[in-house]
């Protein structure tokens, strides 16, 4: 395979088959590729997880849903699956096809679809020589030598192919439909006038959940310190949690799992005041919308912390039975987390959600001085 000049590429393939908040992450790395060409078409291929937040990403012109047999998803493993996407990605005729990773996966297999698929140009980190299979090759340095956030990460993978953007935030675009609905929904749910808090107790790996009666202590103190309500999201699969500590939460508490699709999702964190979440999804969506954020952070991939909001992280130590199995994961751990920390109590969730709310009052304070 000969190297060309990535500029010229009009019809590139971008590959993160992750869950939702992967997908957010590269979003800035994708802008950075549609800035480069402004004739150019570009098509995620991603999970049915990830794919589900695309429509709202303004970069992306078109999406292919697959979750592949090397990534972890509930799909069946299945080889007339696999040989039916590579039959799609080959009639679509990509020109080149960048693979997105976080260091502990591997982007050979993503390459070999590429390769049976006929894409001529291919660009991804490797740790090790790919050869043929990955023409445009950036040695992995992750994270053995360091450790980037995500957000950085990707970037520099596409500027090693020239695309560059001066605009690196994370950006979902809903329409003004979808806000007026949401609007109104609260205006009947919620007392009129109240700012409220969105607490996301769910997530989408056991390793990563913060306790759920902690959880339902801490939104108890916020709720007699702040009186502030309380919306307990999730989706439908995760109502059952939601319901349940609503129930020992009580009056000031509302169960939302499962009521609003993923645009409406986007739109309730927009209006919130806070949102505190576990290391999911809708940590990335606050970020961005701009809403902060308090992060129950289980101590594993320390490269996904909130980006470029006003965010406090909680850390926490991820049970030993429940620790990835995945050396390279287990070395960056020890690299990045040099000793145990107690667990987070309700108190210290309180505590970092007044901060982040003072923190916002002060800041319009200075914008109203401003302006």
């Amino acid at each position: 395979m000969q190297k060309t000049c990535w500029s010229e590429l009009k019809n590139i393939l971008c590959i993160r088959p992750d869950n939702m908040g992967d997908v957010i992450m590269t979003g800035p790395a994708i802008r950075a590729l549609k800035e480069q060409n402004p004739y150019r078409k570009i098509t995620l291929l991603a999970s049915k997880a990830g794919s589900a937040v695309a429509p709202f990403m303004p970069e992306l012109d078109d999406t292919i849903e697959y979750d592949p047999f090397w990534v972890k998803n509930d799909a069946a493993d299945s080889i007339a699956a696999f040989n039916d996407i590579v039959q799609l990605i080959q009639e679509k005729q990509f020109d080149g096809a960048v693979i997105f990773t976080v260091y502990s996966q591997n982007p050979l297999p993503a390459a070999m679809l590429c390769y049976l698929a006929g894409i001529a140009n291919v660009a991804a980190y490797c740790r090790e020589n790919p050869y043929h299979l990955i023409n445009h090759w950036i040695p992995d340095k992750e994270p053995l030598f360091e450790i980037k956030h995500e957000v950085i990460r990707q970037l520099d993978l596409v500027a090693h192919l020239g695309a560059i953007t001066t605009n690196d935030r994370l950006s979902l675009t809903i329409s003004k439909g979808i806000t007026e609905k949401v609007f109104n929904r609260l205006h009947q749910l919620l007392p009129p006038g109240k700012p409220f808090i969105i607490l996301h107790p769910g997530v989408s790996e056991a390793k990563r959940q913060y306790a759920p009666e902690l959880f339902t202590q801490a939104a108890k103190e916020m709720i007699n310190e702040l009186g502030y309500p309380i919306l307990l999201t999730g989706s439908a699969s995760e109502r059952d949690l939601t319901n349940r500590i609503q129930k020992q939460i009580g009056a000031g508490a509302y169960s939302v799992a499962g009521d609003f699709s993923l645009e409406e999702f986007i739109a309730l964190i927009k209006f919130a005041a806070v949102i505190v979440s576990n290391n999911t999804g809708p940590v990335h969506i606050a970020a961005a919308t701009g809403t902060p954020v308090v992060v129950l952070y289980a101590r594993t991939n320390p490269q996904h912390t909130p980006w470029k909001v006003n965010h406090i992280v909680l850390p926490f130590d991820v049970p030993e039975a429940l620790q990835s199995k995945n050396t390279i994961i287990e070395y960056a751990n020890d690299k990045a987390f040099e000793k145990s920390v107690p667990m987070v109590t309700p108190t210290q969730i309180t505590k970092a959600v007044k901060s982040l709310l003072a923190s916002n009052i002060a800041i319009a304070q200075q914008d109203m001085v401003k302006g």
